[in-house]
């Protein structure tokens, strides 16, 4: 009876234990999905409270959260969502805050991206409103926004020059070199609006792909249509 009652409590107590690392591995999960929504709201947070100058500013600011920083797509994801981003209505770096959190956490995630990222800068520009009013004239503000322009340019020169290299090694130097003399062409000189440029060229890589795997394809069909026949 002794010996019953022994491993009864042995039974009991693996039990116990097993409950216990459920318990553990319950809240190890939930701490990992909140330490999620939190990087999110951090990051996003920063860059709409950092990024001087409007949408395109904050670029490389959300690029340096999402690739380098937090880790969440690589660089040439990054790329190809900026790329499919501007050819939709809508302010780019909201677009870009909504597809990165619907990335890491679904719809929630896009949602706590987007807030994170335009609450504040809006509570910010409310509080401050008046104050920047009022000294609109100063030389002060005016010497503070000529010291972080430049800055704001080099972000993007340095982000344009990484995206030609990324381009030259899937094109070539001597296409992408034609690619970007057309587009600073229309885009700077016609005024084309980026976001036709972009769909435009999605289309003609999309027709010059499918008809590069139809012509790859053809060679094994013509086999497949001599074995049969022989």
């Amino acid at each position: 009876m002794a010996y019953i009652g022994r491993m009864g409590s042995i039974f009991n107590l693996l039990v116990s234990q097993r409950e216990d690392n459920r318990k553990f591995i319950g809240l190890r999960k939930g701490e990992n999905q909140m330490k999620a929504y939190v990087e999110l709201a951090i990051g996003f947070a920063r860059t709409g409270v950092t990024g001087y100058g409007g949408g395109p500013s904050t670029i490389p600011l959300i690029e340096f959260e999402a690739v380098k920083k937090y880790k969440w797509m690589t660089e040439e994801e990054f790329i190809e969502i900026l790329a499919l981003a501007n050819t939709l209505p809508g302010p780019i770096a909201t677009k870009m805050a909504a597809y990165i959190g619907y990335k890491v956490k679904g719809s929630l995630g896009a949602l706590v991206a987007i807030l994170t990222h335009i609450l504040p800068s809006i509570i910010g520009m409310i509080a401050l409103l008046g104050v920047l009013y009022s000294f609109r004239n100063s030389p002060i503000v005016s010497g503070m926004v000529q010291g972080v322009t430049p800055v704001i340019g080099f972000m993007l020169l340095e982000m344009a020059y990484r995206f030609f290299q990324n381009g030259r090694k899937g094109l070539g130097f001597q296409k992408m070199a034609i690619l970007s003399a057309v587009s600073l062409l229309f885009i700077q000189f016609l005024d084309v609006h980026p976001g036709i440029l972009i769909a435009i060229s999605l289309l003609a890589a999309y027709i010059i792909a499918d008809r590069k795997e139809k012509a790859a394809a053809r060679p094994t069909e013509v086999l497949v249509r001599k074995e049969k026949s022989s």
